[in-house]
């Protein structure tokens, strides 16, 4: 298990949360067309639905300088080799400073 955050645009909430591997992020976003981008400068990575513009899935956030996102988001390291799901090394308090919900 791993530890990250899920970002709920509607709620506007950054909820701590553990999980597997990408099935499980992919049930928590709730598609399976999942993407990523990396963030700051360690391991961390922002998955999200790859589609969620062409769905119109409702509330968005934007993190740093990245492309806003619709729905829901998951933010959790990966491994250095990048082949399995690590602990987030941001905080809550460090991923609210830097996240702006639309």
């Amino acid at each position: 298990m791993s530890t990250g955050f899920l970002i709920n645009p509607e709620d506007k909430t950054i909820d701590p949360i553990e999980v597997r591997d990408l099935a499980e992020i992919a049930s928590l976003i709730g598609y399976d067309t999942i993407a990523s981008d990396g963030i700051g400068d360690g391991n961390d990575r922002l998955f999200f639905d790859e589609e969620c513009f062409i769905r119109g899935s409702s509330g968005r956030f934007q993190l740093d300088r990245l492309v806003p996102v619709a729905g829901k988001g998951v933010v959790v390291g990966l491994s250095i080799d990048g082949s399995t799901l690590a602990d987030v090394a941001l905080s809550q308090a460090e991923l609210a400073e830097r996240l702006r919900f639309d």
